[in-house]
């Protein structure tokens, strides 16, 4: 999970290898930005940053604007797409850290890993983010995204996000309620150029160490249990951290299916039209009987899965033949075999994109933010 802005200006020149270090900042010049994502793609930045408290972070960022200097920001590099020319502008790594826990109070730095924050909380007792173990990435992502995975969103635990706002180059403390959280979006993603999260706040729950709610109808089966139901919070931390790892979304770095970004695409969201439409294009295709995955999602409008759509587009696992290719372990994830560029991925995606519109009429979304690239 990870986001920037990118704002435009003029890169400052700088020579190839040259490093330095002010205070605490390390500052590094035509910097590899491929080990800092996930994909391990993408080309180098002009000047890359790295900042381990709030201040530095905010100073980095005032520095760029002030210098009309493109502007990157790095978290755990689990949720980007990096050109392979790299990023002509500064690119500013968020490493703070801070892990403060009060009752059912939980404040996380932006740069604390994700998934490590939650194993704490649910070794506290604590319910509310179980179901969101193994996400790789950083805390400061979270609600940019508004990540979510097993029946669980980060925007129902979240009560502020405090971010840095550039227009009004000020720290600000925005209240749950003007997040405008919806599926994977947020007013931080909304505006990516505005805003750079240092820290978020969450109320969790104390349920004697039971989980939230079972909701998501595959964790439930897997538990052995109704949806609707508590279990252990750690059992329910396990028990996804196993299906995620079954599916190549648990990093690991011997295993070229989690070479990737984890889903890359978003799961469409039909309007009534749209899923009468997309419900004959399946009948057509698959036959009278074929049902696609559909899920309410508000008023007048049907989720599908896009993973099913892939798959029955005809991309199965393992599908592709150069160096990106799809997961062999679930249809969702686009990867790098190890040798791989950005354009072979690239390349994969809008293979995917052109076979699902083709068969189905359903354009998927890139969830990834791209950078210096578009699919």
């Amino acid at each position: 999970m990870s986001a920037g802005g990118v704002p435009t200006g003029t890169a400052p020149s700088t020579r190839r290898g040259r490093s330095r270090t002010l205070g605490r900042v390390q500052e590094l010049h035509d910097a590899p930005l491929a080990p800092l994502t996930t994909f391990r793609l993408g080309g180098p930045a002009t000047r890359l940053i790295t900042a381990t408290t709030d201040a530095e972070v905010i100073d980095a960022v005032r520095e760029a604007d002030a210098a009309g200097t493109p502007l990157l920001i790095v978290g755990g590099g689990s949720n980007l797409v990096i050109g392979d020319r790299g990023f002509a502008g500064t690119a500013l790594r968020i490493a703070t850290q801070g892990f403060a826990l009060d009752g059912t109070r939980l404040e996380l730095a932006a740069g604390e890993v994700w998934t490590d924050a939650v194993a704490r909380t649910v070794a506290a007792g604590l319910a509310g983010i179980e179901c969101l173990a193994g996400i790789p990435g950083s805390a400061g992502a979270t609600p940019i995204q508004n990540v979510g995975a097993y029946g669980q969103e980060v925007s129902s635990t979240i009560t502020e996000v405090v971010a840095y706002d550039r227009v009004a180059g000020e720290t600000v403390v925005i209240p749950n309620a003007d997040c405008a959280f919806s599926y994977r979006h947020s007013r931080f993603k909304a505006e990516p150029d505005r805003y750079v999260v240092l820290r978020v706040r969450f109320e969790l729950e104390d349920a004697g160490g039971l989980s939230a709610p079972i909701k998501y109808p595959e964790t439930a089966r897997t538990l052995g249990v109704e949806a609707g139901d508590r279990v252990p919070a750690a059992t329910a931390r396990e028990t996804v951290l196993k299906l995620r790892a079954g599916k190549g979304m648990v990093l690991d770095p011997e295993d070229h299916d989690t070479w990737s970004a984890g889903s890359f695409f978003t799961n469409p969201i039909l309007t009534e039209a749209q899923f009468a439409a997309f419900h004959g294009r399946v009948e057509e295709r698959l036959g009278p009987d074929a049902k696609a995955p559909a899920f309410p999602a508000g008023e007048g409008l049907t989720k599908t899965s896009a993973a099913w759509l892939i798959d029955k587009a005809g991309f199965t696992k393992g599908y592709g033949a150069g160096p990106a290719r799809i997961s062999t372990k679930h249809t969702l994830a686009l990867t790098n075999r190890g040798e791989a560029t950005t354009e072979d991925l690239l390349a994969l995606a809008r293979e995917v994109v052109a076979g699902v519109h083709e068969a189905f009429g359903v354009t998927l979304v890139n969830e990834p933010v791209t950078v210096g690239v578009q699919l």
